[in-house]
């Protein structure tokens, strides 16, 4: 009965938005390996098990992954920096056999697909509370007097322009070797408070303050030269990659900040030393993703009124939101407890005029299909293909657009060909391309993302409708080329 009726809504919900397709929108899904699910699984395991998500999110309509690469100064991909990680094969240091690179295959599969990869990093976190062997090689052996310890964790040093160096050296190598379409850090900045256990930087502070007679502003203002830095060495690596940053879901509490959200949690601001407003000023993030992932009427961090705030306070960055699928579909809608959040969560996205994407916490759940979520994406929310939102503080140009687009039979299929446009530079290559499909006599609109039926890298397309198709060029940042149109009879 319940499946009946959950069935039911999913179709009521589709001719409801099948006007609400966006056409450009980042929906992305971060695939983690620190909580250990591909730890000594071996090459062709882990191999399978992303391969089945990776298709899976492209039914979904996933367009970007965000996937872990360095949990805690070590690799998930070849490095003469950092050793391979200990959450790849068990012990850190040992290369994978067979060996195979993740970072590179992944990049390989998500572009075949027309997905973007995001390589997320953890820049302080130097050792987990798991317990295992460091590599000779890796920095806490190397540079001990860079970290500290803090409840079980070994951090970099927030405060030590050698540490921030270091880290940006990683990063230049990731952006530099490997074709990723961003860098992405997350909520781990100073380490979460643990009540009694003080962070050890005392003698840092008394012997270089900076003029600061705070120790939290001084904290922040580490963190803030940090962000800078790391902003400006991926973008003069490659001024398309993106830069992004996923902080805790509460900025500030009303009660600490006029400015605040009505909420009563841990804060970015006064707990982590994260001062996520000032960056989005200064222009130090592409995108901003911040983890709301309680419920719409959470007593303490209610969702509704957090994604309200970001909406409001995020305005020089692209916002996306980090949603917790589990969370979403194990609570009732306020409204109708017959049914679980994600429909209420997803009107709050599109009546937003400042929210332009979603990360899902985490692909394996959206994967598993808990609570029919992967099911609504592919039929509803996400049932159109979608390009990148627009990033004009990067680049304004496209690529010229496509030349001799043609329609052949091939031994009975009917095939599109075309030829790549001419280009002087990144910002006019083409990376992709879009083709779109109109019915017989219907208007030309490329703005109606219905309309979108591939993305490819290729330069011909087979067709089966007759109609006409259009088919435009798309660069690295997916700004968009004028249109070329070929009518194909029957």
């Amino acid at each position: 009965m319940m499946k009946t009726l959950h069935a039911i809504i999913v179709l009521m919900l589709v001719s409801l938005t099948m006007q609400a397709q966006q056409k450009r929108e980042f929906r992305g899904a971060w695939i983690q390996c620190v909580n250990g699910q591909f730890k000594g699984v071996g090459t062709e395991a882990m191999q399978r098990t992303l391969t089945y998500q990776l298709d899976e999110l492209q039914k979904d309509g996933c367009n970007a992954v965000i996937f872990q690469v360095r949990p805690e100064c070590d690799a998930l991909y070849e490095s003469a920096l950092e050793p391979w990680s200990y959450y790849l094969t068990g012990q850190q240091g040992t290369r994978p056999s067979p060996y195979w690179d993740p970072l590179a295959w992944m990049v390989r599969e998500c572009h075949k697909r027309g997905m973007e990869l995001h390589a997320w990093i953890n820049p302080y976190r130097a050792k987990t509370k798991v317990a295992h062997a460091n590599a000779p090689r890796h920095v806490v052996v190397q540079h001990p007097e860079w970290t500290f310890q803090y409840d079980g964790l070994t951090l970099l040093n927030p405060a030590l322009q050698e540490c921030r160096d270091y880290i940006c050296d990683v990063v230049r190598d990731i952006v530099t070797r490997y074709d990723v379409d961003g860098l992405h850090i997350d909520d781990y900045f100073y380490p979460y408070p643990v009540a009694g256990v003080s962070i050890p930087d005392n003698a840092y502070f008394r012997s270089d303050s900076h003029g600061f007679s705070n120790v939290g502003d001084w904290r922040r203002y580490n963190v803030n030269l940090f962000i800078e830095q790391l902003y400006h060495t991926v973008h003069d690596a490659k001024p398309w990659v993106k830069f992004g940053v996923s902080p805790f879901g509460i900025y500030r509490n009303l009660r600490s900040d006029p400015n605040g959200s009505r909420t009563n949690g841990l804060q970015n601001y006064d707990d982590l030393y994260a001062d996520v407003l000032l960056w989005d000023k200064k222009g130090w993030m592409d995108y901003c993703v911040p983890q709301i992932y309680w419920e719409i009427g959470n007593k303490a961090a209610d969702y509704d009124e957090l994604i309200h705030w970001w909406n409001d306070n995020i305005r020089h960055t692209d916002l996306y939101i980090g949603e917790d699928v589990e969370r979403t579909v194990k609570n009732a809608d306020l409204r109708d407890k017959s049914r679980h959040q994600l429909a209420a969560k997803m009107s709050l996205h599109r009546e937003l005029s400042n929210v332009r994407g979603t990360v899902l916490w985490y692909a394996k759940a959206a994967v598993d299909n808990v609570g029919n979520y992967g099911t609504s994406l592919r039929n509803v929310y996400w049932r159109t293909p979608a390009l990148m939102p627009v990033q004009k503080h990067v680049s304004k140009k496209a690529p010229k657009k496509v030349r001799k687009l043609k329609c052949l039979d091939i031994d009975g299929q009917r095939v599109l060909f075309w030829t790549a446009p001419k280009s002087k530079n990144w910002q006019t290559d083409v990376f992709k391309y879009a083709v779109y499909y109109f019915e017989q006599g219907e208007r030309i609109d490329i703005e109606d993302a219905s309309k979108i039926i591939a993305f490819t890298t290729d330069t011909y397309y087979e067709v089966s409708s007759p109609g006409t198709y259009v088919v435009t060029a798309l660069n690295r940042v997916q700004n968009e080329s004028k249109t070329v149109k070929v009518k194909v009879k029957r």
